[in-house]
């Protein structure tokens, strides 16, 4: 009896541990981007975002399109007027979202992209 009873005390202990060391990514991040609507405004580089917290630690996110699209398939993102948004998960900052660097990369047609604004939400994950 002692022994199963062990061997329960051993199980809850090392599925806490895999719980508690779990990699999973905690927070849910939502990006929207608005582009202008000056006349070739829009672009079809690579758009990268790094969000950061007040003590200066960030999240990077290297391809906003292959990370969290949620236009559809086939939508022509950062194209002039649109108003695209991503979402996806990744780790929780220590703060709140105080500050960001939105990069494009150059490449395709229209690399002189116009950004109009960005607005990033988050939240735990759902």
């Amino acid at each position: 009896m002692t022994v199963n009873h062990l061997f329960l005390h051993l199980f809850i202990l090392f599925s806490i541990f895999a719980i508690s060391t779990s990699d999973d990514p905690d927070c849910v991040y939502t990006v929207y981007v608005r582009t202008s609507t000056i006349i070739k405004g829009g672009t079809d580089s690579i758009i990268s975002v790094t969000l950061y917290d007040a003590e200066g630690y960030g999240i990077r996110i290297n391809n906003l399109e292959s990370w969290g699209g949620l236009m559809g398939p086939g939508h022509d993102y950062f194209e002039r007027g649109n108003l695209d948004i991503f979402s996806g998960r990744g780790p929780c900052l220590s703060g709140p979202v105080c500050a960001m660097n939105l990069t494009s990369d150059g490449s395709g047609s229209g690399h002189g992209w116009y950004c109009n604004y960005v607005e990033v939400t988050v939240t735990g994950v759902h």
